[in-house]
C-alpha cells in the first residue's frame, strides 16, 4: 500500500509538472518571454505559485523545462532515414526542417537556442544531435565529407541556428527567403564534396586512396608515416584475401 501510494504521488507530480510546462510553453508562444512569470503560469494552470517552486526550483528552472519540451517537440518532428539515397540531399532536408521549426516557433526557438546551453543536457537534445551525427557519418562513409565529423556538426548546427535567429531579428519587409537558401548552400559547400573522395566506399578503397597521397603530407614524422603505410597496406591486403 505504501509503495502504491508513493507511485501515485510520483505520477501525480509528473502530471502536474507536465501541465505547467505546457501552460508555460503556450504562454511563451502567445505572449512572449516577458509574459512567462511564475504568477502568470500558476494562474493559467489553476495552481498556486509555490507549486512551481516545488517542482522547478525557480522561474529559470521552469524555463529550462520549457526548453527541454521544445527539444522533445522538435525531435518528434524529425524524420531520420537510415539509408538515404542521397546523403547530401538528406543533409539539406534535415537543415531545412530545423530552420522551419525555428520560424514556426520563434519564441520557443529563441529560448532554446538564444541562450548558451539552455536545455542541452536533456535526453531529447542528445537524441537530436545523434540524428545529426548519423547524417554526418553517412556523408563520411560515402567519401563526401570535406571536414572532420565534429567540425561538420558544429558548422551545420551553427548555420541553422544563425539563420533562424538572424531571420527573426529582421523587420518583416527585410526577410528574404534567399537568405536562408544562401546560408544553407554555403553550409553544404563548406561541409561536403561535389564528388566522393573515394569512389568505392570500402575500407580498402579508402586505404588505397590515403596510401597514394601519403608521400605528399608533411604532418607525420618519418616513423609515423612508415607505420601508417604498413597499416594501410594490411587493410588493402586483407581485402584482396576476401575476394
Amino acid at each position: 500500500m505504501v509503495d502504491g501510494s508513493e507511485d501515485a504521488q510520483v505520477a501525480a507530480r509528473e502530471v502536474s509538472r507536465q501541465r505547467l510546462v505546457e501552460v508555460a510553453a503556450d504562454l511563451l508562444a502567445r505572449e512572449g518571454r516577458e509574459a512567462v512569470t511564475t504568477r502568470a503560469v500558476a494562474a493559467a494552470a489553476g495552481v498556486q505559485a509555490p507549486a512551481i517552486y516545488r517542482l522547478f526550483g525557480d522561474k529559470d528552472g521552469l524555463l529550462d523545462a520549457v526548453a527541454e519540451h521544445g527539444y522533445a517537440t522538435f525531435l518528434a518532428a524529425k524524420h531520420a532515414d537510415a539509408r538515404p539515397e542521397d546523403p547530401v540531399e538528406d543533409l539539406r532536408t534535415g537543415w531545412d526542417l530545423a530552420v522551419e521549426f525555428g520560424l514556426a516557433n520563434p519564441e520557443l526557438y529563441t529560448l532554446m537556442y538564444g541562450e548558451p546551453r539552455r536545455g542541452t543536457d536533456s535526453a531529447a537534445f542528445r537524441a537530436g544531435m545523434e540524428i545529426l551525427l548519423d547524417r554526418i557519418h553517412r556523408l563520411a562513409s560515402s567519401g563526401l565529407l570535406r571536414v572532420g565529423e565534429e567540425l561538420a556538426a558544429s558548422l551545420i548546427h551553427a548555420t541553422a541556428r544563425g539563420a533562424v535567429l538572424t531571420w527573426l531579428s529582421l523587420p518583416g519587409d527585410q526577410r528574404d527567403p534567399a537568405l536562408l537558401t544562401a546560408l544553407r548552400e554555403a553550409m553544404i559547400t563548406a561541409v561536403t564534396l561535389e564528388e566522393p573522395a573515394v569512389r568505392d566506399a570500402s575500407p580498402a578503397s579508402a586505404a588505397r586512396a590515403l596510401r597514394a597521397l601519403l608521400p605528399e603530407q608533411t604532418t607525420l614524422s618519418s616513423a609515423e608515416q612508415h607505420l601508417l603505410s604498413e597499416w594501410l597496406d594490411r587493410l588493402t591486403a586483407d581485402h584482396r584475401k576476401d575476394r
